[in-house]
């Protein structure tokens, strides 16, 4: 008797979960199909400028100087893995073809989640809170066009020019850790570069970025717009959580469609 309640609470368990999982997956899905059929609303452009300097230049700083140190140890780790084969000569084609392809998207999501995509979480949420949302309702300004419409366009622009940044400081840095410090030939890294990559590396690379873009928007506006409803906390608390809530679920979101993307593109 015992072990049936266990296996029935346990599968109560699951079952809430699973329910409450597709039931956010739902909403968050119309979220953003409502967020984006008012992007190109009348004035919206000046908001999507803002967002664009909040999201995209603030975050250059910190894409460059994260893409050069993965560069350099890449490098340096790719040039001492290669040595064992006498390979070295395919120290800029193994640099440039894995920033471009996988490490360049997904750190950029990553790193851009963790310092725009908690803003925008903890911004929409207090403002959701203090009860400026209802107010937009209360002065008949659509909150959807006003809060959410212009950060989902501005990551969708921001990320693959981010993305593109990090690639090629990343292979700067890769340069600078196989050839000058440890001596590979620059002209053979050159070359590397210049013929390992092609087109298609690029868009998969871009496509990547869109959609990690449009993952870590939406969650973090979602989780930003909705913190009231939370069902563990409330007032500046559930900011916390959410804010919290958000960046995990966009970090673990991005690696799952990080591999979904890459099947469909091979």
């Amino acid at each position: 008797m015992l072990t049936n309640n266990l296996l029935s609470r346990f599968f109560a368990y699951l079952g809430r979960n699973a329910i409450d999982w597709v039931n956010n997956l739902g909403a968050a899905s119309i979220f953003l199909v409502l967020a984006l059929s008012k992007i190109f609303r009348p004035k919206q452009f000046i908001k999507i400028v803002q967002q664009l300097y909040l999201i995209g230049a603030r975050s250059t700083t910190i894409i460059a100087l994260v893409g050069f140190f993965t560069g350099m140890v890449l490098g340096l780790q790719s040039y001492h893995a290669l040595v064992k084969f006498g390979a070295q000569g395919a120290l800029g084609t193994l640099v440039t073809l894995s920033l471009v392809r996988e490490l360049g998207p997904v750190l950029t999501a990553m790193m851009i989640t963790a310092r725009a995509g908690s803003a925008i979480t903890a911004e929409i949420g207090i403002q959701r809170i203090s009860e400026q949302v209802e107010a937009l309702d209360t002065m008949r300004i659509d909150p959807l066009r006003y809060l959410i419409s212009p950060r989902i366009a501005a990551a969708i622009i921001s990320f693959p020019l981010l993305t593109a940044l990090f690639d090629l400081i990343g292979i700067l840095g890769g340069y600078i850790s196989g050839v000058v410090l440890l001596g590979s030939n620059a002209g053979t890294y050159i070359h590397g570069v210049e013929s390992s990559l092609d087109f298609n590396d690029i868009r998969d690379g871009f496509i990547k970025a869109i959609v990690f873009g449009v993952i870590v928007a939406t969650v973090c506006s979602y989780q930003g717009f909705f913190a009231h409803m939370r069902k563990d906390s409330h007032g500046a608390k559930a900011v916390g959580f959410s804010t919290t809530a958000a960046v995990v679920t966009s970090c673990v979101l991005i690696l799952i469609a990080d591999y979904i993307v890459t099947a469909l593109l091979i």
